[in-house]
């Protein structure tokens, strides 16, 4: 009988066990995978918010660890304009909203000038984008539209006695875009009681690629104003306090599962050696090696964890497109699990089989013959 044959029948003879440790596994792979696949498609979802629309730096307010809470002089957009190698800025305001009603809380709502450069990357799929004569007016992302109910032509109040007519409906290349609002700067910042103010301004380089121009303009636009920081937009997102800490949550859940994985596969494997003790034994007397000892038991215990690894990236990919098709989470949650995570999935595993059988797999080599066989 081939050696692979041996540890396949081994696992299989005790397929009740070897089951539920797949089982253990594929839940602690699977919360891993899901977890941190879905904090790394939000940081991504992001990233091509800013990095499909060519823009290079994001300035907001210096020292402020919560983007929202930013708050820029409107005006300082006319003087970073001025500045030599910039190409094109526009002013942006952002806040959260929760229609109750629909069962929808902290969606997005943006405010942009009618000419900013960002409507040059939204497909229209109704509708139309506003102008500045346009006052009450809001587009919806479609995936929030389908939310919602609404479309083009429908109204929505934004706020208790504020309707606003629903002018267009767009796809965007983000995700996150998809799931929220955009209506004219001007009526967001009268919404909110925030005249004249922006939270941040995007900044689109002439010489985008040319590292020293980028750093010199950075240099330039903080020294525009005191308090400004002029950020790349990698560093902008993920050094956000909210995605830091979704990321930071996910990896201690993720961790807190592996390692409860970890002592299933090492439970399940010192039960197995401690049954198998006169059969080891048996085979040491025909002449295995330690080494072959081991290498069994180490292979059982990768099977074990593999087979749960494959469970659970399954049983993530399904989770997180069901999500995805939830109206509370859609526009949230990416309906795909980027394959760098999966695999990193897979070698956790292989790591935790690794781990769980190690010590089992020394000490069924070191099992005497003699005693082993004698074993009651």
């Amino acid at each position: 009988m081939r050696f692979f044959t041996f540890v396949i029948k081994n696992l299989v003879r005790r397929r009740f066990r070897s089951l539920l440790t797949i089982a253990g596994i594929g839940l602690a792979v699977g919360a891993m995978i899901a977890l941190v696949g879905i904090s790394r498609g939000f940081v991504d979802s992001f990233l091509e918010l800013y990095q499909g629309r060519g823009i290079d730096l994001v300035v907001v307010r210096s020292g402020v660890a919560e983007r929202l809470t930013s708050a820029l002089d409107e005006s300082l957009g006319d003087k970073i304009r001025q500045l030599p190698g910039v190409k094109q800025v526009a002013g942006v305001m952002m806040d959260v909203m929760s229609f109750p009603e629909l069962n929808l809380f902290g969606v997005p709502i943006v405010g942009w000038e009618p000419d900013a450069f960002m409507f040059d990357n939204l497909k229209l799929v109704s509708g139309r984008s506003p102008t500045a004569d346009d006052g009450r007016v809001v587009m919806l992302g479609n995936i929030l539209a389908k939310n919602m109910g609404k479309t083009t032509g429908d109204t929505l109040d934004v706020l208790e006695d504020e309707p606003f007519q629903i002018i267009g409906v767009f796809e965007s290349l983000s995700m996150v875009e998809n799931g929220s609002m955009i209506v004219t700067l001007a009526e967001l910042q009268r919404l909110m009681d925030r005249r004249g103010r922006v939270n941040m301004l995007n900044v689109i380089a002439e010489n985008r690629f040319d590292e020293g121009s980028l750093e010199q303009l950075r240099s330039a636009i903080t020294a525009v104003a005191p308090g400004l920081s002029a950020m790349t937009t990698e560093n902008f997102v993920t050094s956000d306090t909210q995605i830091r800490a979704a990321r930071g949550m996910a990896w201690m859940t993720s961790l807190v599962a592996l390692l409860i994985g970890s002592v299933g596969v090492l439970n399940t494997m010192v039960m197995s050696v401690f049954e198998r003790t006169q059969e080891i034994g048996i085979l040491r007397a025909l002449g295995w090696r330690k080494s072959r000892v081991v290498r069994m038991i180490l292979l059982e215990a990768i099977l074990l964890s593999l087979g749960g690894a494959l469970l659970g990236a399954a049983g993530a990919v399904g989770l997180t497109r069901m999500l995805s098709r939830v109206p509370a989470f859609s526009g949230s949650i990416a309906s795909h699990i980027p394959l760098p995570v999966i695999a990193q999935g897979f070698l956790i595993a292989l790591f935790l089989g690794l781990i769980g059988g190690l010590y089992p797999a020394v000490y069924g080599a070191r099992l005497q013959p003699t005693e082993a066989i004698r074993h009651e």
